[in-house]
């Protein structure tokens, strides 16, 4: 076959040579010679993709190389349209951070665009199928046998009990409607009695029914406290500064605790904060009590007792400061840090199926709350905002009749990281980074059983730090993408509420959502992987660091303004501000920080 291509210049180049054209050479004219015309370049005809399969729940996984149709057989370049993908030495692949998810969509549609070494192109839609990956342990489920005996070697069920406290709290507060109150004799002193136990008498609470799950437990394999794990499981007992151990803060110091000021007659520590609002709680029930009307500042009807005249809603304050100060504290600061330094050899105790490293990480995967087959579900079904029925927010995976609650359920703020990841406008997988980073991570361990952390190769002690930091560092994103969704909340009920005529409801969302972005927004500083840690382990130490996180708080306060119009338009300017420290720290996409 002749290439013609190659013919035409070859002929060029001896015409050239005898002397054709140019001075001294005969006219093709008088020659009688048709001249030769260089062909015309014409444009790609096609793009083939060598698998038109995507694998699932693997973070920038290689779908396939590119390939065009097209006159010229070198020169391509290729761009793609969707985001989420990008090409890399001629291989269409999703980016590093985020994983395609079966449960979330079966099949996507790419257009690429292929342009050749004269600047035309050709553009097509790729049809891609997405494999269904099999739960498989140790791959895209959390659970790992056990080298120590038969079974699994995973066990957090006190990180579970503490969920389940904490959750009840939030949900017995939030029953204390002026309504409720006066209604069922609530009185004040029998409330705090209940708190203080909920809080840190865990034997007094521990066979009580789990009431934030409803009123029929009959789905539920525990239905007691005590049930999740028996004993010594108080919230008291692992909040920031009342466990000091592999703290790298000391939170009983005055002046470490920061982002708050007023503590009322409290020590300023992480739990003096729970006891403060505590205590607004009660005084509020108390005024209820005595037959006095609650009122806010400008004489509005408050409806709920956990809401003060000031708009602090102690509800949200109270549930989501915990999640800081104690489940992203035990598990980012305690588990995943020095708590990695234990033994990987031995049972941790007699009868224990797991090493002493092995539990350390299970106990900081617990406290991110995710069920063990989290990557089974979509965006929607960890949110309870679509899919499956029987995958919201809960799953009977073993198909024993029954949720787990330490297994089967989704906690905390692995519910939040869907929904980020769903509210996100450039997309994020936080969902699929911490999941695919936390199983990896303890994988190593499984696999390299026998040999501590500090006996590891240096190759795997760096891949497994990454794992560990790409864990918390998602965990954390997770974090600070709710403060942004609800310092743009605010924005919209400050809208609602600044020209002094607004309802007792319109009141409520507006403390609610403050309370939700300031007591979120305390979570960063117990965290020594974040970009606000005054630790060595703050990869942005000295561009964001600790300051940034002081100035952030004093731009929300301790409370949110209710003033008049000139004060408002000051206060979203303020919260603007603060959104752009986050975007900074973390890295945001500014169309995502504008519409999360």
């Amino acid at each position: 076959m002749i290439n013609l291509r190659k013919s035409a210049l070859a002929s060029a180049v001896l015409a050239a040579a005898i002397g054709l054209t140019g001075c001294g050479g005969s006219d093709s004219k008088d020659s009688g010679e048709t001249p030769v015309t260089p062909p015309t370049n014409q444009a790609p005809t096609d793009i083939q993709v060598s698998t038109s399969m995507i694998t699932e729940d693997t973070l920038g996984v290689v779908v396939g190389a590119l390939t065009a149709t097209d006159d010229a057989t070198s020169g391509h370049t290729f761009t793609v349209s969707d985001e989420r993908f990008e090409i890399v030495d001629g291989e269409l692949k999703v980016k590093n951070h985020l994983a395609i998810n079966f449960e979330q969509e079966t099949e996507v549609t790419v257009s690429v665009t292929v342009t050749d070494a004269d600047g035309l192109t050709f553009t097509k839609d790729l049809t891609l199928n997405v494999a269904d990956v099999d739960a498989v342990a140790g791959v895209n489920t959390y659970e790992f046998n056990s080298k120590l005996g038969e079974g699994s070697s995973v066990s957090y069920t006190g990180q579970t009990a503490r969920h389940a406290l904490s959750a009840e709290i939030k949900h017995y507060m939030g029953l204390m409607s002026v309504e409720y109150i006066e209604t069922n004799g609530i009185m004040a002193a029998d409330v705090r009695a209940k708190l203080d136990a909920l809080w840190g008498d865990y034997a007094a609470v521990a066979d009580s029914s789990i009431s934030h799950l409803g009123s029929d437990l009959s789905a539920y394999k525990q239905k007691s406290f005590s049930e999740i794990s028996s004993t010594g499981k108080e919230l008291s007992g692992k909040i920031a500064g009342n466990d000091a151990s592999k703290m790298y803060q000391d939170w009983l110091v005055a002046g470490t605790f920061k982002g708050w000021n007023d503590f009322g007659t409290r020590a300023a520590t992480p739990e003096g904060l729970v006891e403060h609002y505590f205590d607004l709680f009660i005084a509020q029930i108390e005024k209820v009590n005595a037959g006095e009307a609650l009122v806010d500042a400008n004489g509005v009807a408050i409806a709920h007792a956990y809401i003060t005249p000031e708009g602090l809603d102690l509800v949200q304050l109270v549930q989501k400061h915990t999640l800081g100060a104690l489940m992203f504290s035990q598990g980012a600061d305690d588990y995943l840090g020095e708590g990695l330094e234990t033994d990987n050899k031995v049972a941790q105790k007699e009868s224990a199926k797991y090493t002493a490293l092995e539990h350390q990480f299970d106990e900081g995967f617990g406290y991110f709350g995710a069920a063990r087959n989290y990557l089974e579900y979509s965006d929607e079904e960890i949110a309870k905002k679509g899919g499956r029925e029987d995958y919201q927010g809960k799953n009977d995976t073993n198909l024993d009749g029954v949720i787990d609650l330490a297994s089967e359920f989704v906690w905390g703020n692995s519910s939040n990281a869907a929904k980020r990841d769903l509210g996100a406008t450039v997309t994020t997988d936080l969902t699929a980074q911490a999941m695919l980073h936390f199983i990896a991570g303890r994988k190593m361990i499984t696999d390299n059983h026998g040999s501590d952390l500090s006996e590891f190769s240096a190759d795997d002690q760096a891949k497994f730090r990454e794992h560990v930091f790409q864990a918390v560092n998602a965990w954390e994103k997770a974090i600070a993408a709710t403060v942004v969704h609800y310092i743009n909340d605010v924005i919209a009920d400050i809208e609602n509420i600044e020209d002094g005529e607004y309802t007792s409801a319109e009141f409520a969302n507006y403390a609610k959502h403050w309370g939700e972005m300031k007591g979120f927004a305390l979570n960063f500083q117990f965290n020594p992987y974040s970009p606000f840690a005054n630790h060595e382990s703050n990869p942005k130490k000295d561009t964001v660091g600790e300051a940034k996180f002081v100035e952030m708080h004093d731009l929300f306060g301790d409370m949110p303004v209710l003033a008049d119009a000139d004060a408002f338009a000051q206060y979203k300017a303020q919260l603007i501000a603060a959104r752009d420290i986050l975007d900074d720290a973390f890295d945001f996409e500014d169309a995502n920080s504008e519409n999360w």
